[in-house]
């Protein structure tokens, strides 16, 4: 599924879930055809500008598997900051982040165990204040590791939880505004 409700091409969208959406939605930081997670779509079109736009980073965080097994040289490399190429080929270098390998992540999200997933691999849990150019794959391929899975768990406070794939939940605004930690006005 994309995260969109229209497209010209013949994909899973937003619209096909089981949902009576509100006219003018649209979602505010999108996810890529190969992620999942959580998601926010909204009709308040000053969201997107408050959220990633203003003057304050909120974090994102990712719950990741990569093949094979990440070595503590690796993990720490993540952690301050790796090489990736963006746009037109230009090198950035990411900002230091918070990375930690997780031993269940059932446990932190209960349909991050895919059973027909095989091999070495590990689970890392990426918190980070920005999420450019498809940043969380980038870093995973500057260290040598395929990102498998791409699973985003929260925005700030405003947690996944245990909200099955292709489950939506409505939220308060009040409240929506202070899970996010954005000012309304």
């Amino acid at each position: 599924m994309v995260s969109q409700f229209i497209s010209s091409h013949s994909v899973g969208l937003l619209g096909d879930l089981d949902f009576k959406f509100p006219e003018g939605i649209h979602a505010v930081g999108r996810l890529d055809n190969h992620s999942e997670g959580l998601l926010i779509l909204t009709t308040n079109k000053k969201i997107t500008r408050l959220l990633f736009l203003g003057d304050s980073p909120h974090k994102r965080t990712y719950l990741v598997q990569v093949n094979n097994i990440l070595s503590a040289q690796s993990l720490h490399l993540l952690q301050t900051g790796v090489n990736i190429r963006i746009k037109e080929g230009k090198n950035y270098t990411t900002p230091p982040c918070e990375v930690s390998i997780v031993d269940n992540p059932e446990k932190i999200y209960p349909f991050a165990i895919n059973p027909l997933s095989h091999g070495p691999h590990t689970w890392l849990m990426i918190t980070l204040t920005e999420g450019k150019f498809h940043q969380v794959r980038k870093m995973m391929g500057a260290i040598h590791h395929r990102c498998k899975r791409l699973i985003r768990i929260s925005i700030e406070d405003l947690s996944l939880g245990a909200l099955a794939p292709g489950e939506v939940k409505e939220i308060e605004e009040n409240i929506f505004f202070k899970l996010l930690k954005i000012n309304s006005k």
